[in-house]
């Protein structure tokens, strides 16, 4: 008859493969989130598909990234925003983050990117916005455009990273009219400086990494500028009536690569005439 000692080591060593494997298939398999939103400033039964890529830290998910091109070329949504930390603070080589871009900009015109904290932190960032710049992706940290897709129009605008003092919200929304729908990306959550009168919709950010390590009736554990436990960690935020706040939870990793309970993943936002 087995000990109690022995029964349980199984049960510790059984506990720690399980949570191993989880810890690798999180970190290293993404999955899609689908998330939707509704607005009567669009035409009626018309919507727009928009693919956000963020917190990537120049991992790589298949050779040359190819199941996560795959898979964003699989969706085919109207627009592909970036939003930040394409790159690691500590990435030198950048030719597997300007394929990753290539490849997207040859599936879609409408591509779009704001800074994220290690843009700003690696050493390489003038090579980085340059290489972007020169492979037609759209940088939009500060500044806004307006988009037409068919018979409909949004405002997509950008603020720079806040946690890095880049930001500026006041000339990223210079000029938008309210009677478009307006997508603000920001790399952090950062919702402080919102408020009725602002001429934003929605909001799509990252940073969080979704606290990285998740557990159950917890949620994320730490997360970038909030500390433990932070209140803004991943999902869906109404911040004012019919204005949101949306943090993806990201690709990749920073300070430890691992990710527990809180898999890879990117989001596919529909925003849908009511």
């Amino acid at each position: 008859m087995w000990s109690r000692k022995r029964i349980f080591l199984y049960i510790s060593i059984l506990l720690l493969v399980a949570v191993s494997i989880k810890v690798y298939y999180d970190t290293n398999f993404f999955k899609v989130n689908h998330v939707a939103f509704q607005t009567d400033k669009l035409p009626e039964e018309s919507s727009v598909t928009i693919v956000q890529l963020s917190d990537i830290h120049n991992h790589d998910f298949g050779e040359g990234n190819e199941s996560l091109i795959n898979e964003v070329s699989h969706v085919d949504p109207d627009i592909i925003v970036i939003t930040g930390d394409l790159v690691d603070r500590k990435t030198n080589d950048l030719t597997d983050v300007f394929h990753l871009v290539e490849e997207l900009i040859t599936q879609n015109e409408h591509v779009y990117f704001v800074s994220g904290n290690h843009e700003w932190g690696n050493t390489h960032t003038a090579a980085i916005f340059a290489g972007l710049e020169e492979r037609n992706v759209t940088i939009l940290d500060n500044t806004n455009t307006t988009i037409t897709l068919g018979n409909q129009t949004l405002t997509l605008a950008g603020v720079g990273n806040s946690s890095t003092m880049h930001d500026d919200l006041i000339k990223a929304l210079a000029g938008v009219r309210k009677e478009n729908y307006t997508v603000l990306l920001s790399h952090t959550p950062d919702i402080s400086d919102m408020s009725v009168s602002t001429p934003v919709d929605l909001i799509l950010s990252g940073h969080t990494h979704g606290g990285q390590v998740r557990f159950p009736l917890i949620g994320g554990v730490i997360a970038p500028d909030q500390g433990f436990f932070p209140a803004l960690d991943k999902g869906t935020y109404e911040w004012e009536n019919k204005k949101y706040l949306y943090i993806d939870s990201g690709l990749g990793t920073s300070l430890l690569s691992i990710r527990f309970l809180n898999q890879s993943q990117f989001s596919v936002i529909t925003i849908e005439a009511e």
